[in-house]
């Protein structure tokens, strides 16, 4: 059975596809997420808080000065690890965003940018014929750019030196 035999909902990766090739929807999927994991992180924040109190209350009869912090200590540490990693996830959530429609516009740029220089390549190989400059041969007239290339006499040789 061919893939195009199933049915559309069949394919459980097509609505991401979808999502993948629209940087608007791209963006919005990845809006819930961050709202998702915005909700969970207020949440361990909350648990973060009441844990500590919890632990760092509970004294055994003996104890020391310090000794219910050090035994509470791994316990906020795996939940500080915790919260730390669910910043990283939403800082890369928003930076994702923000790169998918940065992909667009350079896809976009890059289009334009080849376009032009592909012109600019026409152009070059086919410059536009340009009419030859009408130059007047009447014997006799000079023309007011006198130079070394141009006809002289030996009676015009007031701005030459001689040899």
């Amino acid at each position: 059975m061919s893939t195009e035999d199933k049915p559309f909902f069949d394919d459980p990766n097509a609505a991401l596809r979808e999502v993948a090739q629209n940087p608007a929807a791209y963006a919005h999927y990845l809006a819930d997420f961050h709202r998702v994991v915005l909700d969970i992180q207020a949440k361990l924040e909350i648990l973060q808080r009441e844990t500590r109190v919890h632990c760092r209350g509970t004294r055994v009869e003996g104890d020391k000065m310090g000794q219910a912090f050090l035994r509470s200590f791994p316990v906020e540490k795996s939940l500080n690890d915790l919260l730390k990693n669910l910043k990283n996830v939403t800082s890369g959530l928003e930076k994702s965003a923000h790169k998918r429609h940065a992909h667009d516009e350079k896809v976009k740029e890059v289009k334009k940018q080849r376009k032009e220089k592909a012109q600019l390549k026409e152009r070059k190989n086919n410059p536009p014929l340009q009419a030859a400059p009408e130059n007047p041969g009447q014997p006799g007239a000079q023309s007011p750019n006198m130079g070394y290339g141009g006809p002289t006499s030996i009676y015009n040789l007031d701005r030459r030196e001689s040899a």
